[in-house]
């Protein structure tokens, strides 16, 4: 498998070889799904919580008498039927959402990831991404001429200026290839990796 190596202009000066294993997988769209939706689930904090009926703030009076009203029985304002009750299954604050994936699931969908992503022409090595300044106009001056309006950059060491002018870019995101999770490949249009990051790639999924 070859990947694009892109030049300042964002035109394609070169091909870079890359595994087959990493970057020539055949798509797995119900791995893929499953990875993506546990990487999300994972990241809940479950911290959410309802009250039920003995916790709702009401009176226990009851509202009005049991007959002659025309209207159904009543016992408190607190009935989950009634608007400002409790619920009847309440969400409790340590309710558990994770979902377990195997190590060797989550590299395959990765790499599943990648391949598609190459053959889609949506993933670019690039020698080197960095900036003179923390400035955001020299970041999105940058990016504009490489073709990339939403873009994940793939780079094997954190620039404090790269990531200080990224900041204010919502549709990019610098991040180190252990950070490089499978929301955020799916997610951004296009993913620039670093020749440097490239390699640790290959070594993280090899």
């Amino acid at each position: 498998m070859e990947l694009k190596l892109l030049n300042d202009q964002g035109q394609a000066a070169s091909n870079v070889a890359a595994p087959d294993t990493i970057f020539g997988r055949d798509y797995n769209e119900a791995l893929i799904h499953q990875v993506v939706v546990a990487y999300q689930a994972n990241a809940r904090s479950g911290n959410r919580k309802q009250k039920d009926r003995e916790e709702v703030h009401h009176t226990t009076k009851k509202p009005w008498r049991q007959k002659g009203t025309g209207r159904a029985r009543a016992g408190m304002s607190s009935s989950p039927l009634w608007r400002g009750g409790g619920r009847i299954f309440p969400n409790s604050p340590d309710e558990n959402f994770s979902h377990k994936v195997n190590k060797k699931m989550y590299r395959a969908g990765l790499c599943s990831i990648l391949s598609q992503l190459a053959r889609e022409g949506r993933l670019s090595v690039i020698e080197n991404l960095t900036v003179d300044a923390p400035k955001t106009k020299l970041l999105s001056q940058k990016l504009k001429d490489l073709g990339c309006d939403s873009v994940l950059v793939i780079t094997d060491n954190l620039d404090e200026n790269l990531l200080l002018a990224s900041r204010n870019l919502p549709h990019v995101l610098i991040c180190e290839p252990r950070h490089a999770d499978p929301v955020s490949l799916v997610f951004f249009k296009k993913i620039l990796i670093t020749k440097l990051a490239l390699a640790k790639i290959e070594e993280m999924l090899a």
